[in-house]
């Protein structure tokens, strides 16, 4: 059978169109925007025009963009300048953040000035916003909250303008992983309360290797690389220029038509959710699946026998893309540590789908009829 992609939280193929953008700038326009001739003017221009772009899509303000490497980067980012700048001693997380915040984190918090501690999850997986506001309400020292808006795993979505408001109320620094949600959901930054928020390109059929960080302008903080003066003093180094072009091009094409695809994708989330129900017993599912979750995402528990301990190996060898867990952890399987954090049970085997408009109906027929063999 032919190739079926079902891991587009991992990643997306790169839209035509994106790629028709970017063209220009690995050939003609290849100047060094640092350089004050018309090779480096034009491809200045073409990085600012990117970053109006962008910032216009999310209802920021221009200045408030930062080009980065992508979502790890923007969250190390983050997560530094909170500690380093801004006075935070205490850090609240949760145990499902992606990685690239869970050891940011873990690296800082080795030393003696600084603390972290996990909100309390709810069964569904979502954060306990009462435990967050308990925690806040009793830290003496200022508190980074360092949440994301929906989990890459499990899909479930946070209410960040709830959170927002309570790192308000209780003047704590709020950062959000928004990496699976920057080109899928609408933000408006403007009315949204979070000082930092990180997208990545490749999450929404943009380039790889390229991401965001957006700075609120309400908060001043120093470079994490030194160097040079790109992207005004806060990020040394040569600009990514096809793939800041590509990632505003991506984010476009994204919002234009967000509507769209959102139910489109959904119908295929609940149409294999319905399958999977009626073709595989004692089938679950982990998370909020039917309430508050990306509607790309649907992560599978399928009961656990000698035949489904293989099922990653004998989907891959029938041309079945899927996942484990994140992709980013890959190498070495040793489970995923959102799934210990919300539903530890030995029995059970889990399967991430994620979707993207390129995916079928037939292509889900196709995969659960092929899941009810291995299992």
């Amino acid at each position: 059978m032919e190739r079926i992609y079902f891991d587009n939280a991992a990643t997306t193929a790169l839209d035509p169109e994106v790629l028709e953008a970017m063209l220009p700038y690995m050939t003609t326009h290849f100047g060094n925007p640092s350089s004050i001739y018309s090779y480096g003017r034009e491809t200045r221009l073409a990085i600012e025009t990117a970053r109006k772009t962008v910032a216009r899509l999310l209802n920021a303000h221009p200045g408030e963009i930062f080009f980065t490497s992508g979502g790890t980067e923007s969250n190390n980012t983050a997560i530094l300048s909170a500690i380093r700048d801004l006075g935070c001693r205490h850090i609240i997380s949760s145990p499902i953040e992606h990685h690239a915040v869970l050891h940011t984190i873990e690296h800082y918090a080795c030393g003696e000035n600084v603390t972290s501690s996990f909100v309390k999850l709810l069964p569904d997986g979502h954060v306990d916003l009462a435990d967050l506001e308990e925690q806040l309400k009793e830290q003496k020292e200022r508190c980074l909250v360092s949440l994301m808006h929906a989990n890459n795993e499990i899909g479930n979505l946070l209410d960040i303008d709830a959170v927002g408001n309570l790192c308000k109320q209780y003047n704590a620094i709020f950062h959000s992983d928004c990496v699976q949600t920057v080109g899928h959901y609408p933000l408006d930054l403007r009315k949204t309360p979070v000082h930092f928020i990180s997208g990545a390109g490749h999450k929404f059929h943009g380039p790889k290797g390229v991401g965001i960080l957006y700075v609120n302008d309400n908060i001043r903080v120093k470079p994490f690389i030194f160097g040079g003066g790109q992207e005004r003093n806060m990020r040394a180094g040569t600009e990514n220029l096809y793939g800041i072009v590509g990632f505003a091009k991506a984010l476009e094409l994204a919002y234009a038509r967000v509507e769209e695809e959102h139910s489109y994708i959904l119908s295929l989330k609940n149409y294999m959710r319905e399958k999977l129900i009626a073709t595989i017993p004692n089938v679950g599912f982990n998370g909020d699946s039917e309430g508050r979750c990306l509607y790309t995402v649907l992560s599978v528990a399928f009961p656990k026998t000698e035949k489904s301990e293989m099922i990653l190996f004998n989907l891959d060898i029938n041309q079945i893309c899927v996942s484990g867990g994140s992709a980013c952890s890959s190498g070495a399987d040793q489970g995923s540590h959102v799934i210990r954090a919300i539903n530890n049970d030995p029995n059970k085997v889990t399967v991430r789908f994620s979707f993207s408009r390129h995916n079928t109906r037939e292509e889900v027929d196709a995969v659960v009829s092929k899941l009810t063999e291995l299992i």
